[in-house]
């Protein structure tokens, strides 16, 4: 049996009616850039992370950025981030004339490591920018202190952490800033890009509105040089109707990562731990073999859903290679990018199809 590692449509028939009527609610007023659905999304966000402020951007890409420029982050200054994780955490630093100080990652959680991190401050550290990687927050309590003490603002990546909580505070509430993609494939996804920027700082919120809208606080007087990040009202009417939905879905994941759990427990596959502050919201479902490569070889055959998140450590990107970094400096990440996979756990995912990719795993890798 074929099963897909996420699928939208099933997700969109689901509530489809729901959907059109929002699409369309749109298409009669023809406000499409930041019309009253996106205001209406930001309060809903804000409420939902329980923080004072909430910006709809363009993507979570731009939230980062964006949220970079905030916080005075400038060519020269320094910013530590872990190793492991989508591109945008580093990429966006880089494109700002700043340089990325990687920190290497609890091997059991995939997050930035607290005890590495304090040894990476320097005199040019502005920023430290820890990432929720696949649902679950990193262990924020030890960042901030490193971070009041010395100064540092922190944005928090939560683009795959949305509703994850550490010790019962929302993701993205922690830090100064908390940023979020609703990329289609997050779990809660528009249908095409955007993001949003949290905040309970008001001077943190207006410069975030005015840097998506070319650093304008009234039109055509820009006082800073902005973007054109904007989250589309189509893409907030959407994300409205499916915020409703959020919390179950997100239960749902983590009612698939218990049934993984007790079928893998004990047979030699490395499964998710979850640490005792956290609530974790499984934006993927990612496992440690020792033969991969002969896991996706069979799951390619089986047309099991599957994908490597991440395949190479920042420190080893060829665009980076100006740092000076060397294969075995960061060696939990190392290890996680050269046996980490990731299956299906979408939330409409059934019984049966979860028995497959079970039964395949654990005739490979058990």
């Amino acid at each position: 049996m074929a099963v897909p590692l996420l699928d939208l449509k099933r997700q969109y028939v689901a509530i489809k009616d729901e959907l059109d009527e929002a699409v369309h609610r749109v298409l009669d007023h023809c406000w499409f850039v930041l019309g009253p659905e996106v205001k209406e999304l930001e309060g809903k966000i804000a409420a939902y992370c329980s923080t004072k402020f909430a910006s709809g951007v363009a993507s979570g890409t731009d939230a980062l950025l964006l949220s970079l420029r905030a916080a005075g982050v400038k060519a020269g200054d320094e910013v530590i981030t872990s190793d492991y994780s989508f591109f945008a955490s580093a990429g966006v630093i880089a494109r700002l004339g700043a340089k990325p100080v990687f920190v290497d990652i609890e091997p059991d959680t995939y997050n930035i490591d607290p005890a590495q991190a304090e040894a990476a401050v320097t005199p040019r550290t502005k920023a430290m920018m820890p990432v929720h990687l696949f649902g679950q927050t990193a262990d924020m309590d030890p960042l901030m202190d490193i971070a009041r003490k010395h100064n540092l603002a922190v944005i928090e990546d939560a683009a795959q952490a949305i509703g994850a909580e550490y010790n019962g505070r929302r993701a993205g509430a922690i830090g100064d800033f908390g940023c979020f993609s609703f990329y289609p494939s997050k779990n809660l996804g528009a249908n095409g890009d955007g993001g949003m920027v949290v905040t309970d700082t008001a001077e943190n919120d207006e410069m975030i509105r005015m840097l998506r809208l070319h650093g304008w606080k009234e039109k055509y007087r820009p006082l800073v040089v902005g973007y054109n990040s904007r989250l589309d009202t189509l893409q907030a009417a959407i994300l409205l109707v499916k915020l409703k939905y959020l919390d179950d879905w997100s239960k749902r994941r983590r009612e698939h990562a218990d049934k993984y759990n007790a079928a893998f427990a004990g047979i030699g596959i490395t499964t998710p731990t979850v640490r005792e502050y956290a609530y974790h919201i499984y934006n993927q479902y990612t496992i440690e073999v020792g033969n991969r490569d002969e896991l996706l070889k069979t799951l390619k055959e089986k047309q099991i859903g599957h994908d490597i998140y991440y395949p190479q450590p920042f420190h080893l990107m060829k665009c980076f290679e100006d740092l000076g970094h060397k294969e075995g400096e960061f060696p939990a990440t190392e290890r996680a990018a050269s046996r980490a996979v990731s299956i299906p756990i979408f939330p409409e995912m059934t019984a049966a199809e979860q028995e497959e990719v079970i039964d395949v795993v654990k005739a490979v890798a058990g």
